[in-house]
């Protein structure tokens, strides 16, 4: 392997080494490594992270493409959170085997069920390509420094794959200045294991999401197979499970306050490096606008889907994850208002603008120019988040939206045949996919009601034409809620992707006329055309420019506070995190311990609860005080506890680990009080909430019976 060569990372930052803050990156931890021994870590750095031989890093997967998994067998045995694996589960289940409601066990290798489209990888190599990237990209700006930059990354990781062998990705560091090339192995034949019923996966629902004190049995497990070989394979009866270079042992000890702490995972974004302009377009722009969508179209889906068991099932993976966020951006701008990050950044901004006057004035209109920017961008910023999170909402307006690409060749004088079969193709797979998430009632109400939105939320001088030309034109303007309703109805009715016979014929014979008659193409390619031309130019401009802007503002950061040592932004690649276990007071007269118990969960039941309901079996487990090996020394049953860990959406699933290496606990969210930490980190309040192993290791023996689990684990009392 080349030599890392992470000469930006050797000898700058702006941010002292904290035990509670920083995503490190994990070839690099030997620099933070006597900080972590001073707090209790027992391990080498050759134990962490070594890219020759097996090492910790060995045991962590990325999950699906957005969560963490971890090994904890010798045979291939995962465990993520169950709001990980929610999606896969609900595709596993029907109304008669409905494993989301009831949970899931399985006592041996074949009743292990396949998920399907699931996948992990495993990191194999890190190697810097800045160098290499620099060098073919110099003196190149705008679009040629665009294209080269996608040409270069391509080439990098194509010659990294070896012809399949591995999955390979160049990903950019630090906003910019530093590229580093990672190289995996992906494993696509990934079968349930096991998970408790969503009464308990999901326990507090939104209620208690991003909130402490928690009590969720957030895991569910799966298994990873492969060839005979031990390589990735295609699901296949004859797979076997996959051997690890490293799985985790459990500790049934429990923790204590005050414990070393420490999380592997893939942390999906932060942006830390934001400036006060972006911070106060989202706090009275951005983020309010998501919140009102989002809050419109859960409304929507749940209203459905209380009906009818089948819309549930279909529906219900997709609206976890828009209600998770919905209530992720309420409790970030609530957060970024109270600890008044707005004022902090500008005030630092402004020594950073006094620095460079005096010291390098190549950065001292930095700050002028990220003005600019922004004041010119304001009156279209919620034009593109209404675009995204609006109009696409409906999976008609995805399906209209997806023929972009074939009618443009059909529309050339001499359409290339092949151009149009992979067209063509792409478009049967998007609907293959979409399908899935087509229910009646849903969708003619998320059409109405979404239309209705942005004609009511956006300047009617940046409309498209359907408002007037049809939609007014052809159906009541004077009750705006029947016009919209009778409109999404006729555009159910007429389109050819929802009955199969029609869009086949459509694949076989494709044509500039049948999509023009189409009323799903014709409402989706209305917003298109409007946005691409008019407003996509803009919105593209502005994030070019910013990126510029942004790399030069952490380059001058670093030369700002020479020899401190930096992180950078997480960009869902590996990373290690540690700190402590411990509580918190986040208000004045409250104090939150660091740990619950099964006593609160059964404080917080309520019978057929969406959100607090729970099993009958739980109960009278809780009634015995039947807790087994897993009781701790206070005689309870603790269910969750809190560290002061670093971490953020990506991190779902990343193991809990201890000073000797043990896994204790499995993270699954943040909380309420430190919801700013995605752009600003603050080390008073930021929690990382965990649970238990003792509180899974309990459900998996106590309730669901698989002796078979808890045999193949390598448990430590």
């Amino acid at each position: 392997m080349k030599k890392i060569l992470l000469s930006l990372v050797a000898a700058f930052t702006m941010l002292q080494v904290r035990a509670d803050e920083g995503m490190w990156l994990p070839q690099l931890i030997g620099k933070n490594y006597d900080e972590m021994v001073r707090m209790g870590l027992k391990l080498s750095k050759e134990d962490l992270y070594n890219i020759n031989q097996s090492s910790m890093k060995d045991a962590i997967v990325q999950f699906g493409g957005g969560c963490t998994g971890e090994m904890i067998s010798t045979s291939g045995l995962l465990i993520t959170n169950h709001h990980c694996g929610y999606g896969n589960i609900a595709a596993l289940s029907t109304v008669e085997n409905n494993y989301l409601d009831n949970g899931f066990w399985a006592y041996s290798h074949d009743q292990e069920l396949p998920a399907k489209d699931l996948s992990v990888i495993f990191l194999q190599n890190i190697e810097d390509v800045t160098a290499e990237i620099n060098a073919a990209t110099r003196k190149l700006k705008g679009e040629k420094l665009a294209k080269k930059m996608e040409e270069v990354k391509k080439k990098i990781e194509k010659r990294a794959e070896k012809d399949g062998k591995f999955v390979a990705s160049v990903k950019e560091y630090f906003n910019g200045n530093q590229y580093l090339l990672l190289t995996y192995k992906k494993y696509t034949d990934v079968r349930l294991v096991g998970t408790p019923p969503k009464s308990m996966g999901k326990f507090g629902g939104d209620t208690d999401n991003w909130m402490w004190p928690r009590h969720t049995a957030d895991f569910s497990m799966f298994r990873v197979y492969a060839g005979k070989d031990n390589e990735p394979a295609e699901y296949s009866k004859d797979n076997v499970p996959y051997q690890p270079k490293w799985h985790l042992p459990i500790s049934i000890k429990g923790v204590n306050e005050g414990d070393y702490a420490m999380i592997f995972g893939y942390p999906g974004r932060t942006n830390r490096y934001e400036v006060s302009y972006g911070v106060d377009m989202a706090i009275n722009e951005v983020n309010p606008a998501i919140v009102k969508i989002r809050d419109k179209r859960l409304a929507i889906m749940k209203a459905h889907m209380d009906k009818d068991k089948a819309v549930y099932l279909k529906l219900t993976s997709q609206y976890a994850g828009i209600a998770n966020y919905w209530k992720y951006f309420i409790g970030q701008t609530e957060q970024l208002k109270r600890l008044h990050v707005v004022e902090e950044k500008a005030k630092k901004e402004a020594e950073f603008t006094k620095w460079a006057a005096k010291n390098a004035p190549e950065y001292k209109k930095l700050m002028t120019e990220y003005a600019k920017i922004y004041s010119g961008y304001a009156p279209y910023a919620k034009h593109a988040i209404y675009f995204s999170e609006c109009f696409k909402a409906p999976v008609l307006a995805k399906f209209g939206a997806g023929v972009e690409k074939l009618q443009k060749e059909l529309e050339k004088k001499n359409p290339n045949a092949d151009t149009i079969k992979k067209h063509i193709d792409d478009l049967k797979k998007m609907r293959k996919s979409g399908i899935k998430l087509y229910d009646k009632g849903t969708e003619q109400e998320m059409i109405a009601q979404t239309l209705k939105m942005f004609y009511n939320d956006i300047p009617k001088s940046q409309h498209p034409d359907l408002y007037q030309a049809v939609i007014f034109k052809k159906y009541s303007s004077d009750n705006m809620d029947k016009g919209f309703n009778d409109y999404a109805a006729y555009v159910i009715d007429n389109n050819f992707f929802l009955d199969s016979n029609k869009f086949n014929d459509f694949c076989k014979d494709p044509s500039i006329e049948k999509l023009e008659k189409d009323a799903a193409v014709q409402y989706a390619m209305s917003f298109v055309r409007n946005y691409k031309e008019y407003y996509e130019p803009k919105v593209d401009e502005f994030n070019k420019t910013k990126k510029e802007l942004s790399k030069q503002y952490v380059k001058g950061l670093m030369d700002m506070n020479k020899g401190k040592l930096f992180y950078p932004d997480a960009n869902s690649t590996m990373r290690i995190t540690y700190g402590k276990v411990g509580g918190y007071t986040p208000q004045d007269a409250v104090h939150f311990d660091y740990f619950t118990t099964l006593d609160g969960y059964v404080a917080k039941y309520k019978p057929n609860d969406d959100e607090f309901d729970s099993p009958k079996e739980l109960l009278d487990l809780y009634a015995k005080k039947d807790y087994g090996q897993y009781v701790d020394k206070d005689g309870t049953l603790h269910t969750c506890f809190i560290t002061n860990n670093d971490i953020t959406g990506g991190n779902s699933g990343s193991p809990i680990i201890n000073a000797n290496g043990e896994w204790i606990g499995i993270a699954f969210d943040g909380n309420w009080e430190a919801m700013s930490g995605d752009i600003a980190f603050d080390k008073t309040y930021k929690r990382t909430i965990c649970t238990d192993a003792r509180f899974i290791l309990f459900i998996i023996e106590k309730m669901g019976k698989a002796h078979n689990l808890i045999e193949e684990m390598d448990i430590r009392k």
